[in-house]
């Protein structure tokens, strides 16, 4: 009786042992193991962060947010739902917004990733109806409204032009009416400046966001799969972004008939908006001093060759690698040999980084200093050379310039 007794005092003793230490793995795991965005700080790298705004179970919007901590600025790629891939999911071509799914948003995420060429580190997705909440508990985003809109669909739209606060319902209807006379574009440039003024607005109601109440409230309103301390430290480094020199870029394509239905496919089989995410991360991360950080370089864009519409095609190119393009025009002479930038910039850095999206060595240096009575009349009527002059010659295949 006695050595049973022991036995089993003894199991109970390698039993509570065994608690212990499987309490130790948990709370080592869940507790101790490092958070994803720390990790992300301390190792300086960019923070890909996919923001989605949902209507119907499907994405009405979405946002891939690139961050760097380092120097504080961010870029911002607009995902239209009616991009047509070969989804690897369902392998066909398709819409890549037909593998959205609201319970599990990866194979949504995994082919934007294919798409841009990175990896997404954390996705946040708020229904159009928590949306309308969230904009009313950071009391209104205030967005500039060009031209007055009194139209009637399912019910009256009404928005008078010039700043407006919109409040939460405001804010629904704004990003989801669409007129009879605005094409895809438009809607999409509108539903961007909505999200720069999204951004922005949180990022001034930050602080009263961390208030715990209000906290617990906001962050209930997304789905996500980051714990509550990476939201937290994650919109916080959000927080500091420039939205007021932050830009969206589109990620353009050509459009075709696919089984009924347009769908844009990507440039350069897709090829161009790595290139452009490319330079844009190369730019996120590069320490520029004083306000060069924030300026945008004008471009001129001369067609040299006697193949029509060159000139807008590559103006389109340049734009989405963020460039200002001022002007388009034929050249002094259609028989140009060699693509040629004159760079009057005085950033030699910058203008060969302008080369290499188009592959072109061949520049020449100029100067706005001149003495030159032409360039003192147009000083005295505001009209300025471009940074660059982009003059394109027969070895120029509307990507690359060939032939070295």
């Amino acid at each position: 009786m006695r050595k049973k007794i022991k036995a089993d005092a003894s199991a109970l003793l390698l039993a509570a042992i065994a608690l212990i230490l499987a309490g130790g793995v948990v709370f080592a795991v869940f507790v101790l193991r490092p958070d994803p965005l720390e990790e992300s700080l301390s190792e300086d790298r960019v923070i890909n962060t996919l923001f989605v705004i949902e209507n119907r179970d499907k994405p009405l919007c979405s946002y891939v947010i690139m961050y760097y901590p380092g120097t504080r600025r961010a870029a911002i790629f607009d995902i239209p739902g009616s991009l047509g891939l070969i989804l690897q999911r369902i392998n066909r071509v398709d819409r890549i917004d037909t593998v959205y799914d609201p319970r599990k948003i990866s194979a949504y995420e995994s082919e934007i990733e294919g798409l841009l060429g990175v990896d997404i580190s954390f996705s946040a997705v708020v229904t159009l109806e928590n949306l309308g909440k969230i904009v009313d508990l950071i009391e209104g985003v205030e967005i500039f409204i060009p031209s007055p809109v009194d139209a009637y669909q399912e019910e009256p739209v009404l928005f008078p032009s010039g700043v407006a606060r919109l409040d939460g319902d405001k804010a629904k209807t704004y990003i989801t009416y669409e007129l009879q006379e605005e094409n895809s574009e438009l809607v999409n440039f509108r539903r961007q400046r909505f999200f720069l003024g999204f951004l922005k607005r949180l990022g001034e109601r930050n602080e009263a966001l961390r208030n715990p109440q209000t906290a617990q409230f906001y962050y209930s309103l997304l789905k996500t799969s980051m714990s509550h301390r990476s939201q937290i430290r994650l919109f916080d480094e959000l927080a500091k972004i420039d939205t007021d020199r932050a830009g969206i870029q589109s990620v353009g394509g050509n459009p075709r008939e696919v089984s009924g239905q347009t769908l844009i496919f990507p440039f350069w089989d897709g090829n161009l908006i790595k290139d452009i995410v490319r330079q844009s991360l190369g730019s996120l991360v590069r320490p520029v001093e004083g306000s060069m950080n924030e300026r945008v370089f004008t471009v001129e864009v001369l067609n040299g060759t006697l193949v029509n519409g060159l000139a807008g095609r590559t103006a389109e190119l340049l734009r989405g690698f963020g460039y200002d393009v001022i002007s388009i025009g034929n050249a002094d002479s259609s028989d140009y040999e060699r693509t040629v930038i004159i760079d009057r910039s005085g950033f030699e850095d910058v203008v060969r980084d302008f080369g290499e999206i188009i592959h072109c060595t061949n520049i020449r240096f100029d100067s706005l200093e001149s003495e030159s009575p032409e360039i003192n009349m147009d000083a005295q009527s505001f009209e300025y050379p471009a940074d660059f002059t982009l003059i394109l010659g027969r070895d120029f295949n509307e990507r690359y310039v060939t032939g070295g």
